[in-house]
């Protein structure tokens, strides 16, 4: 895998776990412009449903699988769930966009991807490189379940229990520019009264400053991982606008990615 990533990118590293690779993507890097645009360069938007030029998109995503070492990128229909698409389900290949927010897969070169514009992205990787996961965590399948749904799915599939995961956090909205609602709140508390901790009074009647990365820690080790193979987190999307898209700081803006494979 390239070494010689553009500003915010981030690779993901798996002590123990050689044969896993992890990448999150930021904003600059590619041929996207405008609100789509990365600065100086252009920028390395991937949501083909954003509104940017299809023919910048696809020059992106090739630009991106040349760095992945031959690993094959799928994409998914991403609707906010928690349902799990196993790519390992198609011998032949995935055909279009599965409709999901979490992939996994066992064969090597097949890259789960998931992209996000301050959503949470989350990758999982089995013991021994046998098998990884991507996940899609905005706080409606964080809620949901969609991270105990990929960690219960991925180690069934791996033949593991969900305590020898490991996972990383990708860059998201950050808890000093996330407002949500009392509903949101009540959500998350009626599933586990811990999660209270992760939400801190904002300055308006009504609203909460929310901790995505909190939650998702949270969830994750209710299902079985160590609080220790849990690694990344902190970085906030809203807060960097030269390195990452936000579609709360900017709305009509593009879309990043987290991807995880096996070698």
């Amino acid at each position: 895998m390239s070494t010689a990533w553009p500003p915010g990118w981030m690779v993901a590293t798996w002590p123990g776990n050689p044969r896993v690779r992890g990448l999150f993507t930021g904003r600059a890097g590619g041929c996207s412009v405008g609100p789509y645009g990365g600065g100086e360069g252009g920028g390395m938007n991937l949501g083909t449903h954003v509104g940017d030029d299809p023919r910048a998109v696809a020059a992106n995503r090739e630009l991106l699988a040349r760095g992945l070492d031959g690993a094959r990128p799928v994409w998914l229909e991403q609707v906010h769930g928690c349902d799990v698409v196993d790519l390992d389900a198609a011998p032949g290949g995935v055909e279009g966009a599965p409709r999901a927010d979490a992939a996994l897969s066992t064969r090597a070169g097949v890259a789960a991807s998931v992209l996000v514009a301050d959503c949470l992205p989350v990758l999982l990787a089995a013991p021994d490189g046998r098998g990884v996961a991507a996940a899609h965590a905005g706080w409606r399948g964080l809620c949901a379940g969609v991270l105990e749904r990929s960690a219960t799915a991925l180690a069934a599939r791996c033949a593991c229990d969900t305590g020898e995961l490991q996972a990383w956090l990708g860059p998201a909205i950050g808890p000093a520019r996330f407002e949500v609602g009392d509903e949101v709140r009540e959500a998350f508390t009626a599933h586990d009264l811990a999660a209270a901790r992760a939400f801190v009074r904002g300055e308006r009647p009504g609203k909460w400053m929310a901790d995505l990365f909190a939650l998702a820690r949270m969830r994750l080790r209710q299902v079985g991982l160590a609080s220790g193979s849990i690694l990344g987190g902190g970085v906030c999307t809203v807060s960097h606008p030269a390195l990452y898209y936000s579609f709360r700081r900017d709305r009509v803006t593009g879309r990043q990615a987290g991807l995880v494979w096996l070698t």
